[in-house]
C-alpha cells in the first residue's frame, strides 16, 4: 500500500517461516495499530519496559520489541490464593515492528502478525497493511494482540507468520479512498467448502463519472516474485470448475453510476493428483477491462494440480 482456499486466519493460506519474539508474562489484550512510530505505547504500556528483539527479518518484517505491563495481583474466592489476572480491554501490550523494502519499487505490505502460547498455540492474529513503503525506505509501527477470549492461555510470543508485498500502484485502496482512476476494485476473504474455493470481487465505481464495462475482468497470474505463471487455463464462468459457484451468468454491457458497483469472481478446486507438481499462485493481477489500471490481490491460489481458474463476468451488484 492483503482474495477461495481453506479459510485464513482474518483475512487465505501460505505461511512464511515464523520470527518470534518472545514476551515476558501473561496474556492481554489489545487493539492492532498499524504505521504508528514505535516510540511508544498506548496506557499501561508506556510504563512497561521494553524487551529489544533482535531476531532476522521474515521477507523484509522484523520485530524490533515487545512490551507488555505487569497484570495486578487478585485473591482467588475459592482458595485465597494470589493470581495474576488477565487485563481487560486495552492492555497495553504490544509489539514494535519495522518494514524495510530493500525492492527498486514503492511496496505496500500485508503482514500477519501471531500471538501464541510458549506452546505455539495462537491466542490471537492482527492483520496490518503498511503503504507506500519506498525504495530502501523503512517503516516502524506497532500492533497489539486484539481482545483475547476470556480464559485464554497466556501469550508468551508474537511472530511474523505471512507476509505478502505487492507494488504501491497496484494496491487495493484503502476503505474510503478513491483511486485516480474512480474505481475500487476489492477481493474479499473467500469461501471453501470440500476443496472448492470462491473469492469474490468487486468493482465500486467511487468517482464522480459514469463507468461502463462488458466482460469479463482480465487476469495475470503471478508467482511469489510477481512473475507471470505459465500452464494456468483461465474459464469464462465457474461450470468448468463445479456447479454453483454463482459466476454462469453471460456479461452483459453495464453502466455504473456513481457510488454504484460490479460483482464478479474466482473460482477454482485445490484437487491434486499425480503428476505434475501442484502450483499455487500468490498474486492475480486484475484489471476491470482492456485498459484500466490494474489492481494486485493476494487470494493464494492453491490450485493443485487442475491447471484451471474460473472467472465471473461483471455483473451489476444489488444495492
Amino acid at each position: 500500500m492483503r482474495p477461495p482456499r481453506p479459510p485464513r486466519r482474518p483475512r487465505p493460506a501460505r505461511l512464511l517461516p515464523a520470527v518470534a519474539a518472545v514476551l515476558l508474562l501473561a496474556a492481554a489484550c489489545g487493539t492492532e495499530r498499524a504505521g504508528d512510530d514505535i516510540g511508544g505505547g498506548v496506557g499501561a504500556a508506556s510504563r512497561a519496559p521494553r524487551t529489544p528483539v533482535t531476531d532476522p527479518p521474515v521477507d523484509g518484517v522484523r520485530i524490533t520489541a515487545v512490551t507488555i505491563p505487569s497484570a495486578t495481583p487478585t485473591p482467588s474466592a475459592s482458595d485465597w490464593s494470589v493470581h495474576a489476572d488477565s487485563l481487560p480491554g486495552d492492555s497495553g501490550i504490544f509489539a514494535a515492528y519495522e518494514v524495510t523494502n530493500d525492492g527498486p519499487e514503492a511496496l505496500t505490505y500485508s503482514v500477519l502478525f501471531d500471538f501464541t502460547t510458549s506452546a505455539g498455540e495462537v491466542m490471537s492474529n492482527q492483520w496490518v497493511t503498511v503503504r507506500e513503503v519506498g525504495a530502501g525506505k523503512t517503516v516502524r509501527g506497532t500492533v497489539e494482540p486484539g481482545v483475547l477470549t476470556p480464559g485464554a492461555s497466556p501469550v508468551t510470543t508474537v511472530k511474523v507468520a505471512e507476509v505478502t508485498k505487492v507494488p504501491a500502484a497496484e494496491a487495493p485502496a484503502a476503505a474510503g479512498v478513491c483511486p485516480a482512476s474512480g474505481i475500487r476494485v476489492t477481493a474479499d476473504d473467500g469461501d471453501a467448502a470440500m476443496g472448492l474455493r470462491v473469492v469474490g470481487l468487486r468493482l465500486e465505481n467511487c468517482g464522480t463519472k459514469d463507468y461502463s464495462l462488458d466482460g469479463y475482468p482480465q487476469l495475470t497470474l503471478l508467482d511469489e516474485d510477481r512473475a507471470p505463471v505459465e500452464g494456468v487455463r483461465i474459464l469464462h464462468g465457474g461450470a468448468g470448475i463445479a456447479s454453483g459457484t454463482g459466476l454462469d451468468d453471460p456479461p452483459r454491457a453495464l453502466t455504473l453510476k456513481p457510488g454504484e458497483s460490479a460483482v464478479s469472481g474466482l473460482a477454482w478446486r485445490n484437487t491434486t493428483e499425480a503428476g505434475p507438481d501442484p502450483v499455487t499462485v500468490p498474486y492475480v493481477r486484475i484489471r476491470a477491462q482492456s485498459g484500466a489500471a490494474p489492481v494486485t490481490i493476494t487470494p493464494h491460489l492453491d490450485l493443485g494440480t487442475t491447471g484451471k481458474l474460473g472467472v465471473g463476468a461483471w455483473q451489476r451488484a444489488e444495492r
